[in-house]
């Protein structure tokens, strides 16, 4: 009787245990069927002028019967689809993309690559109804925009809060990928705060939701139904798939709706620096228990940087009260915050910590494209120095095209033994001293004294322009004297 109730609470306790397993496994059919309305499909026209294939002309034009057999048989570029000695002829270009229904009177949130110079944009809701939208505005930067569609009584969808998020959390996308209208994929979010290059005032949340063309603008929800993010990128090599998705968290784009809707503009804040990322070689010469912050390495004449008192060779911890972790906080931070407003950096300077106040800038619409001449060469030094250098005084012509009132120019680079990126062209501005100050170059002398001080085994730290860039070069190992 016993070997009965044993086996028959066993047999309960596995089906218990199956059951509660069961449930650990995430449902999506309610987020779907709630949620998908508020989804829509966006399909952009764009009319262009020429030839559609970019190519010499063919003597056929597209109606003509003899263009077909051709187009299968000739290899792509033959120059189809335009006759000779004729004007550009008018084409549509047509491309896909998702959005959702942010308010019941027809606001929209998408891509703003979804819209970027179409002349049409169409709005598909799931009922079938199709809406031509108005661009209210877009912003590049964050990838977010913002179209109006005259209908009444949308669903809308409920916004979550991206920060609560957590690594591992389940999340789902519904979008159109390849045209396929109200697809729903999942997954977890695999990290968050992920910087992209050239992406710097985004933190992306990262997840491993099957992402393809045509979701770009779709909603990334949470398990409670709550939009966390709009799905914007993915990295491929092959164009589709593999892994990894990038949506921008919903904060940030509703920040961007908020100032579209009221101001058809974006406003962001500007300190006027170019920063890099502290390595641990550049910590140790600025005197950092450890690598964190962003190293400015150079500061715009007159903008809001330069005004506070901050520095090229500063490195700046905290601004506003918050911690500059990595180089990439401090663009999303300061793009984040109000023209105008006074706050508080803290930097590290020569081997100890500072505040400064500092009345944040404002970023123009476009960054505008500078450029500087070089002038003629100057003369070359006879040997390469300690670096393997060969270096020169910049004239005053060179000096006053480059905006300079200093610095070396790097005529040749002869690896003597040591490992450098510098280049031919480069100029050396400033060493970083043993105990965190900045020494201004101004003579090959003057360098190859300072260098001469340290030993072979040293780290050499230098401030170089490079271009109408300022960057931090560290040379670990300099050899023999």
């Amino acid at each position: 009787m016993n070997k009965i109730l044993i086996a028959v609470l066993f047999t309960v306790f596995s089906a218990l245990q199956a059951v509660a397993q069961t449930r650990e496994l995430p449902d999506f059919t309610e987020l779907a069927e709630k949620q998908g309305a508020s989804v829509v499909n966006i399909s952009t026209t764009q009319v262009v002028k020429g030839n559609r294939s970019g190519s010499p002309a063919f003597p056929f034009d597209e109606d003509d019967p003899a263009f077909e057999f051709f187009r299968r048989f000739l290899p792509p570029g033959s120059g189809l689809g335009q006759a000779p000695n004729q004007p550009p002829r008018e084409y549509k270009n047509r491309s896909l993309g998702s959005g959702f229904i942010v308010s019941a009177d027809g606001f929209v949130l998408t891509n703003a690559h979804v819209v970027e110079s179409a002349d049409e944009v169409l709005v598909k809701l799931t009922d079938r109804r199709e809406f031509k939208a108005k661009v209210i505005g877009a912003d590049k930067r964050t990838d977010v925009a913002l179209i109006k569609i005259e209908a009444k009584d949308l669903p809308a969808v409920r916004f979550g809060d991206p920060t609560k998020l957590r690594v591992g959390e389940w999340v789902a996308a519904i979008g159109s990928p390849f045209g396929l209208e109200s697809s729903v994929t999942a997954g977890i979010v695999s990290a968050k705060g992920r910087s992209l290059n050239h992406e710097n005032y985004v933190p992306f949340i990262q997840t491993d939701v099957a992402i393809n063309p045509g979701n770009s603008g779709g909603p990334l929800f949470n398990m409670r139904g709550e939009v966390v993010g709009i799905n914007s990128q993915i990295y491929s090599r092959s164009g589709g798939y593999m892994g990894l998705s990038f949506a921008i968290p919903i904060d940030v784009a509703l920040d961007i709706k908020s100032q579209l809707q009221s101001n058809g503009k974006i406003s962001r804040g500007r300190l006027g620096v170019g920063i890099q990322e502290v390595s641990k070689e550049l910590a140790e010469s600025f005197g950092l228990s450890k690598p964190q912050g962003a190293l400015v390495a150079s500061v715009e004449k007159g903008a809001a940087a330069d005004k506070a008192g901050i520095e090229a060779g500063d490195i700046i911890l905290r601004f506003d009260g918050k911690v500059v972790a990595q180089s990439s906080d401090l663009p999303r931070m300061v793009g984040s915050t109000r023209p105008g407003s006074k706050v508080t950096v803290n930097i590290w300077r020569k081997g100890e910590g500072r505040d400064l106040t500092v009345a944040v800038g404002e970023m123009p619409d476009e960054a505008g494209a500078q450029s500087s001449r070089r002038g003629s060469k100057a003369p070359e030094a006879a040997e390469p120095n300690r670096l393997g250098l060969v270096l020169g005084v910049p004239t005053a012509e060179q000096r006053k095209a480059l905006g300079i009132n200093h610095g070396l120019i790097v005529e040749d680079v002869r690896n003597g033994g040591v490992r450098t990126e510098l280049r031919q062209g480069d100029i050396i501005l400033g060493v970083i001293s043993r105990g965190g100050g900045q020494v201004e170059i101004k003579s090959v002398a003057q360098l190859n004294e300072i260098l001469n001080k340290f030993d072979k085994s040293a780290t050499v730290t230098l401030l170089v322009r490079r271009g109408e860039s300022q960057t931090f070069i560290t040379i670990k190992g300099l050899g023999d004297k």
